[in-house]
């Protein structure tokens, strides 16, 4: 059942993370007004980065239940890590930040990477980008 669980989550959170990233949020910005696009595609991330928070949690105590100690030294544990790493960095410092910013935009302060929309905006993406790649990483790994 374990397993079964382990599965199911590794393809909701990784699954979920490139049809979001590659497919929705694409075809959101393409056909709907920016605003409108900016806001579903806001919730649908905010809503992957949940899933991704249960599903990295569970992967990792998994994969210490199955291997023990062993765990650390295979990759995969580490790929979830960094993984769980990214979406928290996203869900509990970059996305509430961009909250933030967005009502103010014309004010938005300069600070460490520029302080504006568009920046953060830019480093929620590469972070998720790296996310999406460890992610593709783990799919790939066969141990």
């Amino acid at each position: 059942m374990g397993n079964g669980i382990k599965n199911l989550l590794t393809t909701l959170w990784i699954g979920g993370m490139w049809i979001i990233g590659v497919v929705v949020a694409p075809a959101l910005f393409s056909t709907l007004d920016k605003a409108v696009a900016g806001m579903v595609a806001g919730k649908l991330f905010h809503a992957i980065g949940w899933i991704g928070i249960v599903a990295g949690v569970f992967l990792l105590i998994w994969w210490i239940w199955v291997d023990g100690a062993r765990a650390f030294k295979g990759g995969k544990i580490w790929l979830i890590v960094g993984m769980l790493l990214c979406t928290l960095v996203n869900q509990f410092a970059i996305f509430p930040l961009i909250a933030e910013i967005k009502p103010a935009v014309s004010h938005a302060a300069t600070g460490m990477f520029g302080g504006g929309l568009a920046q953060w905006h830019t480093i929620s993406s590469l972070i998720y980008l790296l996310q999406s790649v460890l992610g593709l990483a783990y799919i790939w790994r066969n141990d």
